[in-house]
């Protein structure tokens, strides 16, 4: 019983990880490959020029996601510590 909670609690954990963290590095990677792009194309190799982008981007997703990436991070919080006394407190 003690393997199959904490195998489900990893799983649980990786998974909300995961769903936490692809749209700031999915938005990074796709301006980060624009960037790249732009610069392939117009012959410019400065690289702050990718930097600075990349990190307003990266910054306007948390600003318009970032209530339901603390939603999503409290609601996980909260079943863990709910079900603590559940475990056994493992």
């Amino acid at each position: 019983m003690l393997e199959d909670t904490l195998v489900h609690l990893m799983r649980e954990m990786i998974y909300v990880g995961l769903l936490l963290l692809m749209p700031p590095v999915g938005i990074a990677l796709v301006v980060g490959l624009l960037i790249g792009l732009l610069q392939a194309i117009t012959s410019i190799q400065e690289q702050t020029l990718s930097f600075v982008p990349k990190i307003v981007a990266v910054a306007l997703v948390y600003i318009f996601l970032g209530s339901w990436m603390l939603r999503i991070l409290l609601g996980y919080t909260t079943d863990l510590f709910a079900g603590l006394p559940e475990w056994g407190a493992l």
